[in-house]
């Protein structure tokens, strides 16, 4: 499908939006005060922030959806919703329920606990409601917060995100290109692991690769002698080549990511005219 030309979406000042939230750490995770402050922000004083977010953690389910059985959603309060699925179900429970008569302007998914740079996109919940919400055809952004020794211990381990967010949101939304196409851009960024004053900027970065790294397993046995493994991380300092994701976080820069939901590996199409016969 041809695409329309490239056309930056304005965002003129005291413009009024609808935004829902979501995240993959729980309706109660502090991540989400986080993004809730940088959507208000984003809404105006006349906008609104709707929150869809999963009752319980959901880390690492990637772009799950609960296809083979319902999940119970509870009102908390105004505009505040927990639902037990996944972050692509909250996603479609908030279009298709929660917000069925007045669809959000833009979804927001985060602010992650831990980096979702590298291989971790593969894996995270998180960015798997904002490609959900790009496959319903609706802006999206995930964003997540590295963790590192500049911040793990700190009062406010969010405080880059916090500090930083809402411009670097602006940002994206400005320099966005308005386009139709079968597999819509979402974004994903990612804020250093580094105090908010010691954010150098912003950078536009390929998604990278941590070499020699990624998620194995550890075993542990149950008093009763049963064997259970546990899914261990790798090295979230591990390098990666310069200029991609978490090689710019780790340098102290926030990166952004432009994606897409289509997994074709069109690089390969010219070595592989062989097989088609």
């Amino acid at each position: 499908m041809p695409r329309i030309p490239a056309a930056p979406i304005k965002m003129q000042k005291g413009t009024q939006m609808r935004i829902l939230i979501t995240n993959d750490d729980g309706i109660a995770a502090p991540g989400l005060k986080i993004m809730h402050a940088i959507a208000s922000e984003i809404a105006g004083p006349k906008g609104e922030v709707w929150t869809v977010a999963p009752a319980f953690e959901q880390s690492g389910v990637g772009h799950c959806v609960s296809y083979t059985h319902p999940m119970m959603i509870s009102e908390l309060g105004p505009r505040r919703f927990a639902c037990e699925g996944a972050p692509a179900d909250c996603v479609l429970a908030g279009l298709h329920e929660v917000m069925q008569n007045a669809k959000p302007d833009l979804v927001l998914s985060g602010v992650n606990r831990g980096n979702n740079s590298a291989e971790n996109t593969l894996y995270s919940g998180t960015i798997g409601a904002a490609m959900e919400a790009a496959l319903q055809g609706l802006p999206a952004i995930a964003l997540s917060q590295y963790y590192g020794p500049a911040n793990n211990t700190a009062d406010n381990p969010f405080e880059a995100a916090a500090m930083h967010g809402v411009n670097v949101v602006r940002k994206i939304l400005a320099a966005a290109p308005q386009e139709r196409d079968d597999y819509s851009l979402f974004y994903n960024v990612n804020f250093p692991p580094v105090m908010g004053a010691d954010v150098k900027g912003i950078r536009l970065a390929a998604q990278g690769r941590r070499e020699n790294t990624g998620f194995s397993t550890e075993p542990h046995h149950a008093p009763s002698g049963r064997k259970f493994l546990w899914i261990k991380g790798g090295d979230q300092r591990a390098e990666c080549a310069p200029g991609t994701d978490a090689a710019v976080n780790l340098d102290g820069y926030i990166s952004v990511t432009p994606m897409r939901a289509d997994l074709t590996a069109h690089d390969t199409f010219d070595s592989l005219q062989s097989l088609n016969t």
